[in-house]
């Protein structure tokens, strides 16, 4: 029998408890579909009690937003610090969650050392002796690894091709190959993706950078190189661009006819450019991201989202200065700076509870 005094005590329980505690699990509605839902995160979180709390509640799987980057992990030319991402696996499989790593290969981000060693040197295991060090550290516990970022040039750059970066300048397009093959060869399990931005939205831009997309997929397959799946960022607008579900389905099923994975690596929905008034804002983020995963999730080959942090409680404040002296506060994560949940996590759990089950890959 409850007691008056019981049910007060758990009243005041619930009071207390966080207000994420009251809403459905992301992890446990996409796990009921057989999709791994996650969230990039940085060790400095932790130290939120809160935030700790919801994140392996809410995320099965980890992506570090920081320290996996190579001016993290190698500050000094073979001096390796690993311990960022050691406490983010720690984490991890301290609440069952699994992890994925990004990124080995990008343009950005590097050591102030590395460009001039790169170019200067010409040396190829400047690439592969850093992927194989950082690979074979975590071999056979990292869900999947993003092993080159952004090779291309983005739509709002003009969608030209191949991105100009110091590794390819030196090594070409091979550079690819070299970073692909010596992730192989240091972990055999971890499924290795090529991942970009930019796939999304219906622009002409948006249009031949998808054509390029395939065309360097096509490239690496033809070369037997152990490209496994493509992540698709999906960092969408929400007073821009709008996905054309059309297109982006018929560019699934290109990625599909090739066997590879695909993985929604990076969601978020930039809310700058609409009006102050939040609720708007709230509402423009989650009908895009519906009208996004409402595609994206009908295509069985998509088993992995991440969204680019759960909460708006870490966000940047944005560049424009006129937006930071307003006081603007942006708004794209599925809970707002208070762990309370927005139309964005609702649209979230729709589109997992309208998915149609698959296999984890």
């Amino acid at each position: 029998m409850i007691t008056r005094r019981m049910a007060l005590i758990s009243g005041a329980a619930a009071l207390a408890a966080p207000v994420f505690a009251q809403t459905s699990s992301l992890r446990a509605l996409a796990a009921d579909k057989g999709i791994l839902f996650g969230s990039a995160a940085a060790t400095y979180e932790f130290k939120d009690a809160d935030f700790a709390a919801l994140l392996p509640r809410d995320a099965a799987i980890l992506v570090p937003e920081y320290e996996m980057k190579r001016d993290v992990i190698e500050p000094s030319p073979g001096v390796y610090d690993f311990s960022g991402c050691d406490a983010l696996m720690d984490f991890a499989q301290k609440h069952g969650m699994r992890m994925r790593g990004h990124p080995l290969v990008w343009h950005e981000r590097n050591p102030p050392w590395l460009e001039d060693a790169v170019r200067t040197r010409r040396d190829p295991r400047l690439l592969t002796g850093y992927v194989t060090a950082l690979t074979r550290r975590y071999r056979g516990r990292m869900h999947s690894l993003d092993v080159v970022n952004e090779a291309l040039v983005p739509p709002d750059q003009g969608a030209t091709g191949w991105r100009p970066s110091f590794w390819r300048d030196v090594f070409g397009i091979d550079y690819l190959d070299m970073a692909f093959h010596a992730a192989r060869a240091a972990d055999p399990v971890a499924l290795l993706v090529y991942n970009d931005a930019g796939c999304e939205q219906d622009t002409p831009g948006h249009d031949l950078f998808r054509r390029h997309v395939l065309e360097l997929l096509d490239g690496l397959i033809k070369r037997g190189v152990p490209v496994q799946g493509m992540g698709l960022q999906a960092h969408l607008p929400a007073f821009g661009p709008k996905v054309n579900q059309r297109k982006l389905g018929a560019f699934l099923d290109e990625l599909s006819a090739r066997n590879l994975a695909i993985l929604i690596t990076e969601l978020d929905v930039d809310d700058e450019g609409g009006p102050r008034d939040p609720d708007i804002r709230d509402r423009a983020a989650a009908d895009e991201t519906r009208r996004f995963l409402d595609v994206a999730l009908d295509n069985l080959s998509v088993g992995t989202v991440l969204t680019w942090g759960l909460t708006d409680r870490y966000l940047d404040p944005p560049l424009s200065w006129r937006l930071r002296l307003s006081g603007w506060r942006g708004r794209r994560l599925p809970y707002d700076a208070q762990l309370r949940p927005k139309p964005l996590h609702a649209a979230l759990a729709q589109a997992f509870r309208a998915a149609r089950p698959r296999p984890i890959r």
